[in-house]
């Protein structure tokens, strides 16, 4: 299964929960970088590692997918 037909898969519902809070974590993190006000340095490298942090989270549960629900098609080793 490639990466586009894993993100076109279905979700488990724990890691569209996941994904959602990625998205949040990734938005708070953005906007402290981004504020219009002077900022700590430390503050300002905590927003960066949110804003990575949440990308990240988003990601792997976004390819994250059920193997109950795997396409027919798809080729995979047998089980050992």
């Amino acid at each position: 299964m490639n990466v586009l037909e894993r993100a076109q898969a279905p979700t488990p519902k724990f890691f569209k929960v996941l994904r959602s809070i990625g998205l949040i974590v990734a938005a708070v993190g953005g906007a402290i970088v981004t504020a219009p006000v002077a900022l700590p340095v430390a503050l300002v490298t905590i927003g960066g590692y949110l804003t990575v942090a949440g990308g990240v989270l988003s990601t792997i549960s976004q390819i994250t997918v059920d193997d109950k629900d795997k396409p027919e098609g798809s080729k995979e080793a047998p089980d050992e």
